[in-house]
């Protein structure tokens, strides 16, 4: 099968991270026989800038005369490609247009800030959805949204993490971990905001940067695990999300997560078994189920392990995988 994979987001190095789980999903279904293409920026159209830094939403509401040329270019790169292509697998919901403009069938798949759009957007939202073959949601929350939108075949593929053959040790005195973009709606102020006392490791970047001069910035795979392995629990309070790498990798590695209940987030962590759930937003609730797991260390051990259990049955590779073979059966047949 020939497959068409429709993206603003992809790594442009071995260094870069943005949509590296997206590349590390090509890998594997390369691994798998299929003959995939990549259309991206600077990999078939131009994207003038606005796939950089912030991303293409952030950077369309400071540029948006750069969006219908945009479109454009990748309309007529992605006719262009798919000619030799058995399906079009377009990622984030603008991007569903030149795939359905590509007279190819095409999947669709909803990774969260795109949920918004569809928000403020609906008569732009809803065509495109309508017309993909199948709508994938990386989590219940966002397959849920594909069908209220109209599609006709919504389903839920998350994203998909290694998991480690073994666990860390965790350090001493206990440390808890925030990986992920220094953003607003990431939470990291929410957390910052309850922080003292603690032995708190940030890694990731962003916009925020100036307010967590301690940040480690984007670090390489092999230090994240590092960081993993030695966290006495990792934290995601998140006000909105799709489905977190960073939250699956940390329960891969055994961390018990304290998260915020929305989005993907609810999948993962089971409030109680897998994890702590609190409100986003709440500072206070915040704190308390981070304290509560640093006085616990055999709750950490508990709801690391089954956390454990849990990502390796919902995110592993070959299941994300077979998943998304059979969507692409679907729309093809």
């Amino acid at each position: 099968m020939r497959v068409l994979v429709l993206t603003t987001s992809y790594p442009r190095h071995e260094a870069d991270f943005a949509g590296r789980f997206l590349a590390d999903t090509v890998e594997r279904l390369r691994g798998r026989g299929l003959d995939v293409e990549v259309l991206a920026p600077g990999r078939g159209f131009a994207d003038l800038g606005l796939g950089r830094g912030a991303g293409v939403m952030a950077n369309a509401r400071r540029r948006p005369w750069a969006v219908p040329p945009l479109l454009v270019s990748m309309t007529r790169g992605a006719r262009r490609a798919a000619r030799q292509a058995d399906v079009v697998h377009a990622h984030w919901l603008p991007n569903g247009l030149p795939a359905a403009l590509a007279g190819k069938p095409f999947v669709l798949t909803l990774h969260g800030t795109d949920v918004a759009l569809a928000e403020r957007a609906p008569a732009f939202a809803r065509p495109v959805v309508r017309r993909a073959r199948v709508v994938i949601g990386v989590s219940r929350a966002l397959a849920q949204a594909a069908e209220r939108l109209g599609a006709r075949d919504a389903r839920v593929v998350p994203n998909g993490v290694e998991i480690p053959d073994d666990v860390g040790q965790e350090a001493a005195p206990p440390e808890a971990l925030f990986a992920g973009r220094l953003s607003p709606e990431k939470g990291i102020e929410d957390l910052l905001a309850v922080a003292d006392g603690l032995r708190l490791v940030v890694a990731g970047d962003g916009p925020l940067r100036p307010q967590v001069p301690q940040a480690l910035g984007m670090v390489s795979r092999e230090e994240l695990s590092r960081l993993y392995g030695r966290a006495a629990l990792v934290v995601f309070p998140s006000r909105r999300d799709g489905f977190p790498v960073t939250c699956a990798e940390a329960m891969a590695h055994g961390r018990p997560v304290v998260a915020t209940a929305v989005g993907g987030l609810p999948d993962m962590v089971v409030d109680g078994e897998t994890g702590l759930l609190v409100p986003p937003g709440d500072a206070r609730a915040l704190r308390a189920a981070i304290d509560r797991l640093l006085a616990d260390a055999d709750l950490r051990r508990r709801l690391g392990a089954a956390g454990r259990e849990r990502i390796a049955a919902l995110s592993s590779w070959e299941r994300v995988i077979d998943d998304t073979l059979a969507a692409y059966d679907t729309a093809v047949g």
